[in-house]
């Protein structure tokens, strides 16, 4: 018997489209990154870019549940003495809105060069609108 390989030419991405708007931070995080990783695919291989793009729109709208837009922090170091800084879910949402997703899809994704790779074929926009249209995404509903 014989394991059969795909290679990277032969890899076919598509792009999707997701309206965040009233989802739950962590699912909606976690059903991307299993699209990003390339999971829902039937000849997925762990080492290799096998995901599709995602594009996620509306972030600022996304929920989160319980007392997080309070109480969690963001934690953040300048790597200088005393240049620890910490930033509430309810200013990263005001100053930038994209920030909740893309740290939550990172973290999800492999820690190396290959988390690093996918993590680049997210698209996150704060409002509705946005510049891949020519790529004909397909909407995604989670």
């Amino acid at each position: 018997m014989k394991t059969n390989y795909i290679k990277a030419s032969e890899v076919e991405k598509k792009w999707f489209l997701v309206d965040a708007e009233d989802k739950t931070l962590g699912r909606l995080s976690s059903k991307v990154a299993q699209i990003l990783r390339g999971k829902g695919k039937a000849n997925y291989t762990p080492h290799m870019d096998m995901g599709d793009f995602v594009i996620i729109v509306n972030a600022e709208k996304v929920k989160l549940s319980g007392k997080k837009e309070t109480k969690k922090e963001y934690f953040k170091h300048t790597n200088y003495p005393g240049g620890a800084k910490t930033s509430s879910v309810k200013l990263m949402r005001s100053k930038k809105p994209e920030f909740l997703l893309m740290n939550s899809v990172k973290g999800m994704l492999p820690h190396n060069r290959l988390g690093k790779k996918i993590l680049q074929h997210l698209k996150v926009y704060s409002g509705s609108e946005h510049p891949h249209e020519s790529q004909k995404p397909i909407k995604l509903e989670l």
